[in-house]
């Protein structure tokens, strides 16, 4: 029977540890069903995505946005031919080891962790699923997470190399500076699974299950930030008639996102988004007509982005089936900057505001304390989880490793609990 499932071979379906099961349910629907019931993907809940999470009733949270995540991706999944239990599987993992206050604190956490090998939120995933998330042990004792199959654990990677062989960083960081965080998938002390994950794999190429998780993730913030933006009263999208504004706004998109584009590719992109029906020509005011009319506009643009990779996929005449390393996904550069535009109006009009900034950065200052308080206090401060990690480090580099760890598991509430509780016993 040509199932989904039954495109990929056993190299592709083999766990790290074998796990011999007598389930009817195929290898990727147990991957996705760990993924499902795991502590990480609920701690997403209380984690920023763009605004922090008690800001609104109605805007993302990390568990809001990767469940959205999922839907798209595992749509695109069966339009292409690939298995939509193992897109759905990636795309409900990929945010996991971001740390309380999503980029920002990632950030922060980078800064705290240089001299140890970093922070970044995609290597922190892959060491959440194959470390930290409890579910298998080696016979020897280990630890080995969720003990995902090998194409599982490949999809959800984003960024397929170390931090030695990261490009440099571009773009800005939500309060406007210099990105400083290279985009990287595996710390020093992970890449035992990590070389078993990508044996005979060409360097740094990504599964195209990892690229469909990619534009799905791209698709769902792209949109959805926007809405956010636009119900929570920090974007009137009617105002970007204004072609001062709108000149801004691309300065923001291309100095945050798109430095390969121009300020008219975003223009012509602009005007084919606001040439769509569904288009607001007024400004929101939160009636349910309009919120209905909002709706409208965030599931036509997915639509479209979606549809047009399909005809892509199409047009180039790709395998009928697209499994692991047989393409790549094409994106349309009509698509890239029509994402690129959205982007912008979000960064532009939500993140560069100067009331945000300043909660940055005290975001920030409550990362960076919290790891020294932390470090300070030792084991005693640590949940149960990570005492035995602490105990078993072999050097300073290590501990301070299992610190970092701890505080990215944080949600945005217990960090700040926490970072009071400590700082009223220091």
């Amino acid at each position: 029977m040509d199932t989904p499932a039954a495109r990929y071979d056993d190299v592709d379906v083999e766990r790290y540890l074998d796990e011999p099961s007598r389930s009817t349910r195929s290898a990727f629907e147990r991957d996705r069903a760990r993924i499902v019931h795991a502590g990480a993907l609920r701690r997403l809940g209380a984690k920023t995505q763009v605004v922090g999470p008690s800001s609104h009733d109605f805007v993302r949270n990390r568990l809001t946005h990767t469940l959205e995540v999922a839907q798209v991706g595992r749509g695109l999944a069966l339009a292409l031919g690939s298995d939509p239990d193992l897109v759905e599987a990636a795309c409900l993992a990929h945010d996991l080891g971001h740390p309380p206050f999503g980029h920002n604190g990632e950030r922060a956490l980078n800064e705290v962790a240089a001299d140890i090998g970093g922070f970044e939120g995609n290597a922190q995933t892959l060491r959440l699923l194959t470390r930290l998330e409890p579910k298998t042990f080696h016979p020897d004792g280990r630890s080995l997470g969720l003990n995902l199959t090998r194409a599982a654990l490949d999809a959800a990677t984003k960024y397929p190399w170390p931090l030695g062989e990261a490009p440099a960083s571009s773009g800005r960081h939500a309060d406007g500076l210099p990105r400083a965080v290279r985009k990287f998938g595996v710390y020093a002390d992970d890449r035992p699974v990590f070389d078993w994950m990508r044996a005979d794999v060409e360097p740094a190429r990504r599964c195209v299950e990892a690229q469909i998780m990619d534009l799905a993730d791209d698709v769902a913030y792209s949109v959805h930030d926007v809405e956010d933006g636009v119900v929570a009263g920090r974007i009137d999208l009617s105002t970007l008639t204004d072609s001062g504004l709108r000149a801004e706004v691309w300065e923001t998109a291309l100095d945050w996102y798109a430095p390969d584009l121009d300020r008219a590719d975003l223009e012509t992109a602009f005007a084919r988004l606001s040439g769509l029906a569904a288009w607001p020509r007024a400004p929101y005011d939160g009636s349910r007509r309009h919120l209905a009319g909002l709706k409208n506009l965030t599931s036509r643009l997915i639509d479209r982005f979606c549809s047009a990779v399909q005809d892509a996929a199409s047009a180039v005449e790709l395998p009928r089936h697209l499994v692991r390393y047989t393409a790549d996904l094409p994106v349309p550069a009509a698509v890239s900057a029509e994402i690129a535009v959205l982007k912008g109006i979000a960064a532009h009009l939500v993140m560069k505001a100067d009331d945000r900034v300043s909660v940055l950065a005290e975001q920030r200052v409550v990362i960076g304390e919290l790891v020294e308080m932390t470090w300070s206090a030792g084991p005693a401060a640590l949940d149960a989880v990570f005492r035995a990690d602490f105990a078993a480090a072999d050097d300073d580099a290590g501990r301070r490793r299992v610190v970092v760890d701890q505080v990215a598991s944080l949600t945005d509430p217990s960090a700040v609990d926490r970072h009071r509780r400590l700082f009223a016993t220091a």
